[in-house]
């Protein structure tokens, strides 16, 4: 039975949505029953690993849907995975600010994905339903992303201070939190002091999620307008997302300890919103229905291959001086 469900045959939603829990759930059940801390060589192997699924899905969907439909894919992949990059940092310093044992990171970090893949199908629904219906959203989207690089340009690095977090300071008013953690538990039921009466608390390892969670919206709204300006389709703006962020935690324990080393890849990434929010007006200006494809991906390998070589040569002495 060939039902469509925005713009593609239903067994295609279901084939997707079928590897990614079958992904998450070798992942949780199989490699990483037991609470432990994961090594960079197995954060490495992990992350090449779920690269090569969402490439190897990119394959799918070029053979499926045509070559158009494979370049936004994996220029959609490959802009996402970047973006993460910016999340592995907020997310390091959350993990360093409620003081979570790296045994304990990929838990918060596994419940976190599985969040993530429900606001960003959130989002990209709310989105692909305005560009369908208001065809100018697209050019608030452009206008939004080369905005958005000109401020990351122009902003200076500041330490992130989540004690004075509006969020975190509500939370903390109007719920029970431990001082201390419990284990791998979200919540625990303990003890009020006065009453004696057994309540249910909720523990820095949940504020951790929570922050995690609120991290990923705020970076979202960079994201998804980013993928809106290089494909209006939902399968591939969502498909491509979502194998981007799976990998994201395997691609945090790899990167956490090595992230000075890019230094200049914000200004990479700020370059790269810029150039995909103007392509939508190069490609109005030039009457052409859509920037050549190609072109897109070869300039988004560029600019982020010269952010990452640029970062790595004026790093190079703290490389040698480490350890």
């Amino acid at each position: 039975m060939n039902v469509d469900w925005l713009g593609k045959p239903v067994w295609m939603w279901l084939g997707f949505l079928a590897i990614v829990a079958i992904v998450l759930a070798l992942d949780l059940g199989l490699l990483h029953r037991k609470q432990r801390e994961i090594d960079v060589r197995e954060s490495l192997l992990l992350s090449f690993a779920y690269i090569m699924f969402g490439v190897g899905f990119g394959g799918f969907v070029w053979w499926q849907l045509g070559s158009t439909a494979g370049i936004h894919y994996l220029t959609g992949f490959v802009v996402e995975k970047s973006l993460a990059l910016d999340n592995v940092f907020v997310i390091a310093l959350i993990f360093s600010f409620f003081a979570i044992p790296r045994q304990y990171q990929h838990r918060v970090l596994f419940w976190g994905i599985l969040g993530v893949i429900v606001l960003r199908g959130i989002m990209i629904g709310i989105g692909a339903t305005l560009v369908k219906e208001f065809w100018w959203v697209l050019y608030v989207f452009a206008a939004f992303l080369i905005l958005t690089g000109i401020k990351m340009l122009l902003m200076s690095d500041k330490d992130t201070d989540f004690a004075d977090n509006s969020v975190l300071k509500f939370v903390r008013r109007r719920f029970r939190v431990t001082e201390h953690l419990h284990g791998e538990r979200f919540v625990v039921d303990l003890p009020v002091p006065k009453t004696g009466k057994t309540v249910r608390f909720i523990t820095p390892l949940a504020l951790a999620l929570m922050m995690i969670e609120i991290a990923d919206v705020i970076f979202a709204v960079d994201s998804v307008p980013a993928i809106f300006a290089i494909t209006t389709d939902p399968y591939i703006v969502y498909t491509s997302n979502i194998f981007a962020i799976l990998g994201l935690r395997a691609l945090y324990f790899a990167l956490a300890a090595v992230l000075h080393r890019f230094a200049y890849l914000k200004q990479a990434l700020a370059v790269l919103l810029i150039f995909i929010g103007s392509k939508v007006f190069v490609a109005e200006m030039l009457d052409l229905d859509k920037f050549p494809a190609a072109w897109s991906l070869g300039i988004t390998f560029l600019i982020l291959a010269s952010g990452v070589f640029y970062s790595l040569w004026r790093t190079r002495a703290q490389s040698s001086n480490s350890p």
